[in-house]
C-alpha cells in the first residue's frame, strides 16, 4: 500500500504583507511628521521664498542684483532693531521705545560731533552708549520698579523722542564721517548689509551660546520657575532691555549714515516693524521662543513686500494697509500656535 506525500503547503503571505504595509504606513507617517515639523519651524522662510517667486513672476525687475542689494539695505535698520527686540520678546516682554531711542542716539552722536571737539569715532561710541543707557533705564523700571514693560517702554518712547527734539531744536544735524561710513559701501557690498550680518551673528551667539541667552529663554518660559531655580531674573531683564537699546542705537546710526544727517523724526513707527519682524520670524509674544535667523527672515519679508509694492507702483497708503494685515496675520498665527501648544 502506497501513501501519497502531502503537497507542500504555500506560506500564507498575509502576515508578511500586513507587516510590510504597517512599515510603509509608519515610514509615510514619519515623513509627513518631519515635513510638518519643517514647515512649522521654517514657515517664515517658506513664505519668503513664495513671496519672492510671486514677485519674480509679477515683474522681471525684482530678482536683479541691484534691487536685491536695495532690499538688503532697506531691511538693515529694521533687522538690527528687530534683533534687539528679539531679546526682549524671548523674555515675554516688549520694547516700544526702540524707534525713538534710535533717533535719540544718532542725534546725540551728531550733536556732540558738531558742538564739541570730539572726533567722530568717539561721538559714535557715545551715541551707542546713550542707547544702551536708555535701555538699562527701561529694564530697571521693569525689573526693579515692577512696571509693565508696555508702560515703561511707552514712557521711554515719549521721553526719548522729546529729548531728540530738544537737542536738535527740531532740525536735522549733519553726521560725522564715522557715521556716514555706515551708509556707504565696502567694494560692491553696502556697509548696512555687513552691519546687519554682524549684528545677527552676535544676536544668535548670545541667544544660543551663552548662559545669559539660555537664561533669557528660561525667564520667558516661566519667570517664577526661573527665579526659584536661582536665576538672576532682574539682572536678565535689565540686560535684555539694555541690549535692545544698544541695537536700537546702532540702527539709528545706520539710518543717519544713509541720510548723511540725524533727523529728529527718524525711525518713527519702526518699533512696530521690529515687533512684526520678530513675530513673523516665529517668536512667541508669550515668551520662551525666538531665533535670530527667524527675525532676519521676518525683516526681509517686510522689506520684500515694500520693495515689491514699490516696483508694482502700489500707493504708499495701500502699502501701510498691506503691512498692517501682515502684522495682524503674524500675531494671529502666534496666538493660534500658542493655544495649540497649550
Amino acid at each position: 500500500m502506497t501513501t501519497t506525500a502531502p503537497a507542500p503547503s504555500t506560506p500564507d503571505p498575509g502576515p508578511a504583507t500586513s507587516g510590510s504595509d504597517r512599515a510603509t504606513a509608519t515610514a509615510s507617517s514619519s515623513t509627513t511628521a518631519r515635513l510638518r515639523r519643517f514647515a512649522s519651524d521654517n514657515g517664515a522662510l517658506l513664505g519668503l521664498l513664495v513671496l519672492c517667486l510671486a514677485l519674480f513672476i509679477a515683474t522681471p525687475h525684482f530678482l536683479t542684483g541691484p534691487n536685491l542689494l536695495n532690499v538688503g539695505i532697506q531691511a538693515a535698520a529694521i533687522a538690527v532693531l528687530a534683533f534687539g527686540q528679539t531679546f526682549v520678546i524671548v523674555t515675554a516682554g516688549i520694547d516700544l521705545s526702540v524707534g525713538s531711542v534710535a533717533a535719540l542716539s544718532s542725534m546725540i552722536c551728531c550733536w556732540m560731533f558738531v558742538n564739541t571737539p570730539l572726533p567722530g569715532g568717539i561721538a559714535l561710541v557715545l551715541g551707542l552708549a546713550a542707547g544702551l543707557l536708555t535701555g538699562v533705564v527701561s529694564g530697571a523700571a521693569v525689573a526693579y520698579g515692577k512696571l509693565p514693560a508696555f508702560i515703561a517702554t511707552l514712557a521711554m518712547l515719549s521721553v526719548a523722542r522729546g529729548l531728540t527734539l530738544v537737542i536738535s531744536d527740531g532740525r536735522p544735524i549733519d553726521t560725522p564721517g564715522a557715521v556716514s561710513f555706515l551708509g556707504g559701501s565696502l567694494g560692491p557690498i553696502p556697509v548696512p548689509i555687513l552691519v546687519l550680518i554682524v549684528a545677527g551673528v552676535v544676536c544668535a551667539f548670545i541667544l544660543n551660546r551663552t548662559v545669559m541667552g539660555r537664561s533669557m529663554y528660561a525667564v520667558g518660559g516661566n519667570e517664577e520657575a526661573a527665579r526659584l531655580a536661582g536665576l538672576p531674573v532682574k539682572r536678565v531683564l535689565v540686560t535684555v532691555y539694555g541690549l535692545s537699546g544698544l541695537y536700537a542705537a546702532l540702527a539709528g546710526m545706520l539710518l543717519a549714515g544713509r541720510l548723511n544727517s540725524a533727523n529728529p523724526q527718524a525711525a518713527s513707527g519702526y518699533e512696530l516693524d521690529a515687533i512684526a519682524a520678530v513675530v513673523i520670524g516665529g517668536a512667541s509674544l508669550a515668551g520662551g521662543s525666538g531665533r535670530a535667523s527667524g527675525t532676519l527672515v521676518g525683516a526681509l519679508i517686510l522689506a520684500v513686500i515694500r520693495n515689491g509694492l514699490n516696483i508694482l507702483n502700489v500707493s504708499s497708503f495701500w502699502q501701510q494697509v498691506v503691512i498692517g494685515l501682515v502684522i495682524a496675520a503674524a500675531v494671529g498665527i502666534d496666538v493660534l500656535r500658542h493655544r495649540r501648544g497649550s
